[in-house]
């Protein structure tokens, strides 16, 4: 993380205490509580400290090095210390807010031994410092924490949820069963954008719930451990009556709908202190999150399919979301993106919907371009919003909000000219809407409340002020204010006249916060009317510049001037204060508006993609889950092929339910076997989210959940090997995935030997065929799983597998050279050879390697394990040569190995220690090594 900061230590600014100051900070330093993932700051005006270990924290993280650091004290009693430039600061906070999610921030002011905490702040929890993170930048995305209440029974685990969302001001709260691997709430957490977590302590340490903390890990979730007494429901109803819109009862009937998540909301209205900020009181919005209402997303799934950005990516079209995000508003659009990524659609009538409008505005080029041209001068309405609920606005944020309403009308307009096929849909969507809010009882009403109170004459010299006009006291002070400017004028030309000296070039009349209003000349003319300087004037002050001086009746109308000038700030602000009270009053107009703006936003954004790249987009059919197929026809992945070097080979993917519903793909490494099943999975989430797709032509049956199995990472430093972390990673696919989801898996069982990792694929493509029968794709290397496909025809009437196909990505070598040439596209039937070596020719490893490798392969072609009888048959898969069992031992030896997955799946790892583990492990494998006598399938695996 260090190469993301830059190299600021040239300005690393003075710790400047003296010994007095010293000794009073290190005796309020050790009252500090110890707090290992809290990072102190302290405010010393110009520069910012850190102590202790947040010292070395931020000298190895931020500025590479510990030379930065400084003692402060002497002998046993110093700390070491290091200080923070402003700058410095804001990179620090937005990359512990922003960025991680394993430290808190606080800031503390004061001097000598008196200090206080002004502001904290957590990943999820960010309103504190919200002016520091967004000064410079806009708001991506807004935070949720979430609390949960685990209750487990015999029957598996029930989840309390309840979240909020500090920056929207919406609750909400869920009940829902759960596995042990909390597959629903890692997709909830994913879908709300979950940034902190919030656990009771004894269920946080408890060795049972183990996976549910390194799931937190693995979603990039802060855990924050309370005390469980603070998940309690007692006075629940009373605590959202003040802080939801509307009467209490149906607040009442709400919360009696769940029995699990009312601790839960509780615990986060405790941890927000909601209540103690009277500005959310009849602010927030109350809701039931429903985990059918979108596409299940697990971090897997996320990450395999490049969904959001990440530090890594070499540029923004490396990620769905940089792809996608074209959009215009300051910030409420790439936010709602944010959200539609991680929340495709399920229900078909309003994926349509969305597709519907996108098509309107790629076929209407002109009401496109007018539209985006409009949006480009929207603010942030909901950042402005935001701030003026938490009395944190100003007249500035008030003109911004006047600025964007008066944009409207001519968005209005813009829709209301058009008359294509979808205008019903746009104006019962957009127009309507727009027209209810943007009435004389609404919008116009604030507009109206700007233009007669702000001095809108005054924003070219970027002066945010009150009209005169607006207020009588204000309009007489201002009448007062230039009466005594007009005076003071005159007594310059009259002095000027008195002195005999030109005024402005000679005689200047001086304003400043010194001495107010004085008269200044230069040292060259100050000779000339010495005498009558000194008689008749008061000297203030001589100086390089000149001499400044006043007289009796100068400083009689300069402080008069003064008065007046305080009394009119002073007015000022108390109608500033009250055009902001009264701006406050429309914030549902503006909720309502920036509702419509970003997804407007949003969906012309989709349009311009469709419309802009060198291969268009197409729109989606969409089918429910239970019908239709999926077939993507040209299909191509939008990440790769926006990228300058490459030259996009386009496939088709046709997923027919009976025939071709499960693929297992071969294929040379470097060949295109994992962008093609990614390229798949995006296809679908584009579709779902309502967006056209880079297909020729694309059929798609809803699916309610992706799973991705892809990559090998290790989680090393969480104690989970390579083939650990892929067998967890299966069994939750295994427990979580039905038949209306899709299944991605991505080279299967390498991190095993070969023979155990070709019988857990097998075993896994059998179940998922037979019991899940959800649509998949397998890329694997593993050209023995190729004769799952055969099984369509078998003859066995206990079991038929249907729908398996084989398809391979394709690749030529040059019968003289020897050379590989990728031609990367996706062709029915199996591969007919490896291609290993080939590959490893064009990583230029050493031709006496190569030769070897050649020689050993050719070694083991027709190798074969003793005590594994054969049958005589052989069957030709290409020219690779296959060695087939009897089907009858086949399916039991595969049924066998599916009981052997299953059983170490539901083994309570995490309630284990290594010696347990090893020996229930050992007791499995003796129990197979015994079934396996009677069966030479499974033979030649031990």
């Amino acid at each position: 993380m260090a190469e993301n900061f830059p190299d600021l230590t040239n300005k690393l600014p003075d710790l400047k205490l003296d010994p007095k100051q010293a000794q009073g900070f290190l005796s309020f330093f050790k009252t500090l509580a110890d707090d290992p993932r809290a990072v102190r700051l302290f405010d010393r005006r110009d520069y910012y400290t850190a102590h202790g270990d947040n010292a070395t924290f931020i000298a190895k993280t931020y500025y590479h090095t510990t030379t930065v650091m400084r003692q402060l004290g002497n002998g046993s009693n110093s700390l070491s210390s290091v200080s923070v430039s402003k700058n410095m600061f804001e990179t620090i906070a937005r990359d512990l807010l922003l960025d991680r999610t394993d430290h808190s921030l606080e800031l503390y002011e004061g001097s000598g031994s008196n200090w206080r905490l002004v502001k904290s702040g957590t990943p999820g929890n960010i309103g504190s410092f919200e002016e520091v993170l967004f000064a410079n930048s806009e708001m991506q995305d807004s935070p949720v924490v979430v609390a949960l209440s685990l209750n487990f029974r015999e029957n598996g685990c029930t989840i309390g949820l309840g979240f909020v969302d500090l920056t929207k001001r919406v609750l909400g709260m869920a009940d829902f069963l759960d596995d042990s691997h909390f597959t629903n709430v890692e997709s909830a957490l994913v879908a709300l954008g979950c940034k902190e977590c919030l656990l009771p302590i004894e269920c946080a340490k408890s060795t049972e719930n183990r996976m549910l903390r390194d799931m937190l890990t693995k979603c990039g979730v802060m855990l924050t451990e309370k005390k469980k007494s603070e998940f309690k429901a007692r006075d629940l109803v009373q605590d959202l009556g003040r802080l939801v819109k509307g009467p209490i009862e149906p607040v009442r009937d709400f919360v009696s709908g769940f029995e699990f998540a009312t601790g839960a909301l509780g615990a986060l209205l405790s941890y927000a202190e909601l209540l103690a900020d009277e500005s959310n009181y009849e602010n927030y919005t109350l809701r039931r999150y429903n985990l059918d209402s979108y596409m299940r997303l697990d971090s897997a799934a996320m990450r395999a399919l490049n969904v959001l950005e990440s530090k890594t990516d070499a540029n923004k079209n490396f990620s769905l979301f940089g792809l996608m995000n074209r959009t215009c508003t300051a910030g409420m659009g790439k936010r709602l993106l944010h959200i539609w990524l991680k929340q495709p659609l399920v229900d078909v009538a309003e994926i349509n919907s969305r597709l519907d409008i996108v098509q309107a505005f790629v076929e209407d080029t002109v009401l496109r371009h007018d539209l985006r041209q409009h949006l480009k001068r929207i603010s942030d309405i909901e950042r402005l919003i935001h701030n003026l609920q938490k009395r944190r606005a100003g007249l500035q944020h008030i003109v911004k909000l006047y600025q964007s309403s008066i944009r409207l009308p001519y968005i209005k307009s813009a829709l209301e000219i058009y008359d294509g096929q979808f205008s019903s849909a746009m104006r019962s969507r957009y127009l309507e809407p727009l027209e209810l809010w943007t009435d004389d009882e609404h919008l116009n009403k604030f507009i109206g409340l700007v233009e007669a109170s702000v001095d809108l004459d005054q924003l070219e010299n970027r002066e945010y002020m009150i009209s005169p006009s607006y207020d009588s006291t204000l309009a007489n002070l201002k009448e007062q204010q230039e009466l005594l400017e007009s005076q003071i004028h005159n007594l310059h030309r009259q002095t000027a006249d008195d002195l005999d000296l030109p005024i402005d070039k000679a005689l200047k009349l001086d304003k400043g916060t010194q001495f107010g209003h004085v008269f200044r000349i230069t040292k060259k003319e100050e000779p000339k009317i010495r005498k009558k300087l000194n008689t008749q004037f008061i000297v203030l002050e001589t100086r390089k510049d000149g001499v400044k001086f006043t007289n009796t009746k100068l400083k009689k109308l300069g402080d008069k001037y003064l008065q007046i000038l305080e009394e009119y700030k002073s007015c000022q602000k108390k109608l500033v204060d009250k055009v902001v009270q009264t701006a406050t009053t429309f914030s549902e107009v503006f909720e309502s508006l920036a509702e419509i703006i970003s997804e407007l936003d949003v969906l012309l954004s989709f349009a311009d993609l469709a419309s802009s790249c060198p291969t268009p987009y197409s729109r989606p059919d969409i089918t429910t889950s239970d019908e239709g197929d999926i077939i993507l026809e040209g299909c191509r992945h939008p990440c790769v092929e926006a990228q300058d070097w490459v030259n996009f080979i386009p496939n088709d993917c046709k997923l027919v339910r009976g025939k071709t519903w499960f693929q297992i793909i071969t294929g040379p490494n470097m060949g295109g076997k994992s962008t093609f099943i990614r390229q798949v999975g995006v296809n679908i989430l584009m579709a779902q989210v309502g967006s056209f797709v880079p297909c020729d032509k694309a059929s798609i049956s809803v699916r309610d959940c992706i799973f991705a199995r892809v990559g090998a990472g290790d989680c090393q430093l969480r104690g989970v090997s390579t083939f650990m972390q892929e067998m967890l990673e299966t069994a939750s696919i295994l427990k979580g995935a039905t038949e209306k989801s899709l299944i991605i898996i991505d080279e299967l069982g390498r991190g095993t030997s070969t023979n155990d990792g070709f019988g857990l694929a097998w075993a896994i493509c059998e179940h998922i065929v037979e019991v899940i029968k959800a649509p998949t794709l397998f890329a694997t290397h593993f050209h023995e799983l190729t004769a799952l496909a055969l099984e369509n025809v078998s003859n066995n009437p206990q079991k038929q597998i249907v729908g398996v196909a084989n398809y391979h990505v394709s690749a030529h070598i040059d019968s003289s050279t020897r050379k590989l040439t990728m031609l990367y596209k996706v062709e029915p039937g199996a591969c007919d050879q490896s291609f290993g070596i080939h590959v490893a020719e064009f990583a230029n490893f050493p031709e006496s390697v190569v030769t070897l490798a050649r020689e050993k392969a050719a070694e083991l072609e027709d190798f074969s394990l003793p005590g594994a009888s054969l049958t005589d048959t052989t069957q030709e898969v290409g020219s690779k040569r296959k060695r087939v069992f009897e089907s009858d031992d086949m399916s039991r030896g595969s049924a066998r190995a599916w009981q052997f997955l299953e059983a170490f799946v539901a083994l309570p790892l995490e309630t284990m220690d290594k010696m347990q583990a090893l020996q229930e492990v050992r007791k499995l494998t003796d129990t197979l090594e015994k079934d396996a006598e009677n069966c030479n399938w499974l033979q030649q695996f031990l």
